[in-house]
């Protein structure tokens, strides 16, 4: 009996331990995973309460009541700090700084968009942030576009298409009368010594190629002012006193830089130059097509008769000279192949040149009038051709 007892005390004995030690492991478990979680609760609820300060202070919108709409613009120039000054200046958001750090962190300080926004004080500073850089404003600039050698009128047709103007009258009246940019000392020249009563347009030639930031409510005024303060800066005080060494106006130098742009890529500018002053020098009609185009607005490879003995004072091949003004708008580059023909060229005295394959734009170019004819008879089928393909007879 008494070792039955002792048995069952040992076995309920055993169980206790057992017991205990299965609760003492499940606690050595248990007990780094609590004070981990109590640890995280503690860092969640610490971040928390510093997020909610920093959002309140500096991220959230100035004033969840105030649901009017208020404009603000962004000017073209403007930088990531004028606008972010701006925006707290007119209690936008709460803090410039926060917002200069946030756009450049996430990569916004350069897609901040020109334009004019409504924005509301209800509004965060991300959505506002991503609202200036989506370009949702009204835009108040465009860009616009002169292509060197494009014309006066072929660039108030572009304005028009590209609905800068509702019309091109008032923008070709201007341009045609130049009588608003007197102001300008080159325009002046014109009207009080280039026959500008004879000219298709006073202001042909000294529009600068360039592309242009103009406010969406420019006028045809303001845009042409635009355009003509550029070609001053492109017409530099070195190509003044060039143009004096070589005895020509500054319109005698756009006038031939405006043919030389029309007659020829940019790698023959200066050949097509040494031509041109060639014929020049030697008393002889410069005969450029260009200058027969510039009157019938027709790109014609294969001159007619009847376009060559045209009556205007823009014809090459009837008056001796060069033509009234220019036929073009011409690029920095054609200025300075005006002012700076080919030397050797010039030395070797080629009088002539003319178009290959139309579709090359290469030129000949020849010292002698039979070596001319030559090529002209050797060329003159592909022009032909090219006219018959575009529906030009």
């Amino acid at each position: 009996m008494r070792n039955e007892e002792d048995y069952s005390y040992r076995e309920e004995r055993n169980e206790r331990e057992y017991g205990l030690y299965w609760y003492s492991g499940l606690w050595h478990i248990l007990r780094p995973i609590l004070v981990g979680l109590t640890v995280l609760v503690l860092v969640i609820g610490i971040g928390m309460t510093v997020w909610n300060k920093v959002y309140g202070s500096f991220l959230a919108p100035v004033d969840l009541e105030d649901t009017q709409e208020y404009s603000f613009d962004i000017n073209s120039g403007d930088s990531l700090n004028k606008v972010a000054t701006n925006l707290e200046n007119a209690g936008l958001i709460r803090s410039k700084s926060v917002f200069k750090y946030y756009c450049d962190f996430a990569g916004m300080s350069q897609k901040i968009q020109v334009g004019s926004y409504s924005l509301k004080k209800d509004m965060t500073m991300t959505e506002i942030a991503d609202l200036l850089t989506t370009g949702d404003g009204n835009p108040i600039v465009r860009n616009i576009t002169l292509i060197p050698g494009e014309t006066v009128e072929e660039f108030a047709a572009k304005l028009v298409r590209n609905g800068v103007l509702e019309s091109s009258d008032a923008f070709l009246a201007a341009c045609k009368d130049g009588k608003a940019f007197k102001d300008y000392y080159y325009i002046e020249d014109v009207l009080t010594s280039g026959q500008p009563e004879k000219r298709k347009y006073v202001l042909e030639g000294y529009l600068s190629p360039n592309t242009y930031e103009v406010y969406v409510t420019a006028t045809e005024e303001e845009i042409i002012k635009k355009l003509l303060s550029q070609t001053e800066a492109v017409f530099t005080e070195e190509n003044q006193a060039r143009a004096e060494e070589l005895g020509m106006s500054m319109d005698q130098v756009l006038t031939l830089a405006s043919m030389i742009e029309k007659e020829a890529k940019e790698s023959d500018f200066a050949k097509v130059s040494a031509v041109f002053h060639n014929r020049l020098k030697a008393g002889m009609k410069l005969e450029s097509d260009v200058t027969i185009h510039y009157i019938t607005g027709v790109r014609k490879m294969a001159l007619a008769d009847s376009d060559l003995t045209v009556n205007s004072p823009y014809n090459t091949y009837q008056v001796t000279g060069l033509p009234l003004g220019p036929v073009c708008n011409p690029s920095a580059a054609a200025v300075r192949a005006a002012l700076y023909p080919d030397e050797s060229m010039v030395n070797e005295k080629y009088l002539f040149f003319c178009a290959k394959e139309p579709e090359s734009g290469e030129l000949y170019f020849s010292k002698t009038l039979d070596q001319h004819k030559r090529a002209v008879e050797s060329y003159a089928p592909y022009w032909k051709k090219y006219d018959e393909d575009r529906g030009i007879h």
